[in-house]
């Protein structure tokens, strides 16, 4: 057989079903062989839209996404997909083309050094040489993708090497040295002693839990256990959410730069931290030397790398989370009584609203959305102050159920990742949040909607301008809204009936529920154009530089920043 073909029962092998990819020059001997496989490719429009499908295919099913991209441009554009997941953890495999193995290095036509791009974004990357080596490295690059802290690893094929015949197939699996680095690790468990004397000695207990918790398949289950009859209260990162019952008493919301005000508060009030998957990112930290500074912290992570390096804790643990918490279960199993601590809690002031009146209330929006997610709903959000509104006020039932760019908080992402998403599950309900300005930077992807009649409900928050950094120049910088209003953008309902896509434009509330309702009603795919308020903002807002305990609780007010402690 041919390398491409070689390449394709590699994949098989993997267990893959579905593939997100464009073709191109270096990769023609590829898709001359694609009809042989039982691989179904999905054509997108453009090769970040590939990555982004591959990578929600990934963070919806835990299983690696793959996506195909030719040489040159078709790699390039993969990157910014690539550099999505690494900051979020998520296993992709990218498949490129490459020109011809004598031209690479001769600035030859449509050459890239995707080896040396893809570094920095990947956990590992290849430039195969001989197509009998394709078994070996497929089989690797799946290895590290899944294993550990998962990641993208990219595969980069030369042309010539597509079409090599095949003589004797090397595959000695996965090489020992990355066997040893990736393996599981084992809990000290001196250190979860550690952790669970700190744990019965507090007073103050919190668990914040992360992706990390999101990822490992049952952890959400021995969480909510452990947190229940430790009556102990749960936050959460972005990442971390739908793994914890939203509308449980010790559910406190998300944490951070606009987490919510009972969380931020008790995150600066705790006497012990449990923190399970997640990397204190300076999104849920602000300034970091003043991060739950009463606190003992215990840091779960399997990632090594992640563990003092943003937030220094007391008992750093390297370990899976399921395995951590299903010892924990067995030696912390007590009834506690934390009921004070719990309303010192609750009864931090709600955040003051402001609604100029001039569109429909977002927040209001939200909770209307949230009203309509069943146990088989699956949320995704693009980048902007409608993902800010998402997380605090609409709430997925499961884990894998919140789809959204976190670390590199990616404009564009939403559709892309939504396809990925509805690819993996045909039969789950798929509501995609967007923003006029994020949508419009991967809207080519509806042509993928329509051909694959996917019943994706999309559900787009119209302000009419770059939200977040609107919400920015608002605050910090004097009102100057330098090239954030969208003066220009598409009529809606056009575009979307130009892809023959349901459409319609909401302005008043007393359509707002009727239309959502109707939409999520259907097998169709569906466009809403909601006209929110374009002066609302997204509050509480803790400020660069500042701590959790000051906010922002509203705007026009004469204090600005309001202490919390």
């Amino acid at each position: 057989m041919l390398g491409a073909e070689l390449l394709l029962k590699s994949l098989e092998e993997q267990g893959v079903e579905l593939v997100f990819g464009i073709p191109g020059g270096s990769v023609i001997p590829l898709y001359d062989v694609l009809k042989k496989s039982s691989i179904k490719h999905i054509l997108t429009k453009h090769e970040q839209g590939a990555a982004h499908a591959a990578d929600g295919y990934a963070r919806v099913t835990g299983k690696p996404g793959v996506c195909f991209a030719t040489s040159g441009p078709g790699g390039t554009n993969l990157i910014t997909g690539l550099a999505t997941a690494q900051m979020d953890s998520s296993p992709v495999i990218a498949i490129t083309g490459q020109v011809a193995s004598s031209f690479i290095g001769k600035d030859s036509f449509q050459e890239a050094d995707m080896l040396g791009l893809s570094h920095p974004v990947t956990k590992y990357s290849y430039l195969v040489r001989d197509a009998n080596d394709i078994p070996g490295i497929v089989e690797e690059a799946f290895f590290i993708a899944t294993q550990g802290r998962p990641g993208p690893v990219l595969i980069d094929i030369p042309k010539d090497v597509f079409t090599q015949k095949v003589t004797e197939v090397r595959n000695p699996g996965v090489r020992k040295h990355l066997l040893e680095k990736l393996k599981k690790p084992e809990l000290d468990f001196t250190q979860v002693e550690k952790a669970v004397e700190a744990l019965k000695k507090a007073k103050k207990p919190l668990i914040i839990v992360g992706g990390g918790v999101n990822n490992s398949e049952g952890s959400n289950r021995l969480l909510q256990d452990f947190a229940m009859k430790n009556e102990i209260p749960v936050s959460q990162t972005l990442m971390g959410k739908g793994v914890f019952p939203a509308d449980h008493p010790l559910f406190l919301g998300m944490v951070g730069m606009h987490g919510t005000i009972e969380a931020n508060w008790a995150m600066q009030n705790c006497d012990c931290l449990l923190a399970v998957g997640m990397r204190f990112d300076d999104r849920v930290t602000g300034r970091v030397e003043q991060f739950a500074s009463k606190a003992k912290v215990i840091h779960v992570d399997i990632d090594a790398a992640e563990h003092n390096k943003n937030r220094a804790s007391d008992i750093p643990i390297v370990g899976d989370s399921k395995d951590f918490l299903e010892v924990l279960c067995e030696k912390l199993w007590a009834s506690r009584n934390n009921k004070e601590w719990l309303r010192s809690i609750l009864i931090q002031n709600p955040v003051e609203k402001v609604n100029f009146g001039r569109g429909l209330d977002p927040e209001g929006v939200m909770n209307l959305i949230n009203s309509l997610l069943d146990d088989d709903t699956v949320v995704v959000t693009d980048v902007g102050q409608h993902q800010m509104w998402a997380a605090l006020f609409v709430h997925p039932k499961k884990p894998r159920s919140f789809i959204t760019s976190g670390g590199l908080g990616t404009m564009g992402f939403g559709l892309p990742a939504a396809i990925g998403v509805q690819m993996a599950y045909p039969d789950k309900k798929v509501v995609l949040i967007t923003g006029d300005g994020s949508l419009q930077m991967n809207l080519q992807e509806l042509a993928v909607i329509k051909q694959w009649n996917l019943p994706i409900k999309i559900f787009l928050i119209n302000n009419g301008s770059l939200g977040m950094v609107r919400q920015w120049q608002e605050l910090f910088f004097q009102e100057n809204y330098a090239e954030t209003i969208l003066e220009v953008g598409p009529d809606w309902e056009k575009l979307a009936g130009a892809y023959n896509i349901k459409a319609k434009t909401l302005y008043e509330n007393r359509e707002l529920k009727e239309t959502l309702h109707s939409s999520m009603a259907n097998r169709e795919p569906w466009l809403v154009d909601i006209k929110v308020d374009p002066g609302a903002n997204v509050f509480p807002m803790v400020p660069a530089g500042c701590s959790l305990d000051q906010m922002y609780r509203s705007w026009k007010n004469e204090a600005h920043v309001s202490s919390i402690g």
